[in-house]
């Protein structure tokens, strides 16, 4: 009898922990940003001498009117060598924000691998940007082997009402890597060892529990 009592009470806390769990996993969802912006693809691979391109984009983004990108790189292993601004969808229709369009830094530091844009919509009438859209495409040279991340940082800015001042948009940014092997990849055994793991031991636990109830 107290080991049936026993049983129905494990039963009903580990319901009562999922329940929570699956609540508080609503709960995050729902207050995360849904704006993205991130670099596709976000993982690269090329040798020595190749070149690739990589796209900065924004996803679901609502009233955008101003925005700050930089992205920094290894310059020992990754040569800049252009980038394609994508701002103003009347003269690039998979961009962003509308023109007349006012670029405050669109500059280059090879030394350093760092590239920083600041760009916005101008004009009481200019209507702010919803959607998806490219914000620039660059083209990266390999000059030597190695492995490093893409960092992206973003700021967002939506568009002041009459009098006022911009506030900031709330998204997630998300980075990009170059090399043989991505992060993720490189990850992948470990992660199969851990759940290997945990899968023996609840095996194992099982096994115990089932022993002294038959006892």
């Amino acid at each position: 009898m107290r080991s049936t009592l026993s049983t129905s009470r494990k039963i009903l806390l580990w319901t009562t922990l999922l329940q929570l769990l699956i609540i508080t996993q609503i709960a995050l969802a729902n207050a995360s940003p849904k704006t993205l912006v991130e670099m596709e693809p976000s993982a690269n691979i090329a040798n020595i001498g190749e070149t690739f391109t990589v796209n900065i984009t924004i996803t679901d983004v609502q009233n955008l009117f101003g925005l700050e990108v930089t992205l920094r790189w290894d310059s020992s292993i990754l040569q800049m060598m252009g980038a394609d601004v994508r701002l103003g969808v009347e003269s690039h229709p998979d961009g962003v924000l509308y023109e007349p369009v006012s670029m405050v830094k669109n500059e280059t530091i090879q030394e350093e691998g760092k590239y920083q844009l600041v760009g916005m919509s101008t004009g009481r009438e200019t209507p702010s940007f919803n959607g998806t859209g490219n914000v620039l495409r660059i083209i990266f040279n390999v000059t030597d082997v190695g492995s490093c991340e893409l960092n992206l940082e973003a700021k967002l800015a939506d568009k002041p009402p009459v009098g006022g001042v911009s506030s900031p948009i709330a998204h997630i940014t998300t980075d990009g890597f170059f090399g043989r092997e991505s992060p993720e990849q490189l990850a992948t055994p470990y992660i199969v060892i851990i759940i290997v793991a945990v899968i023996i031991v609840v095996i194992a636990v099982i096994a115990v529990y089932r022993k002294r109830i038959k006892g």
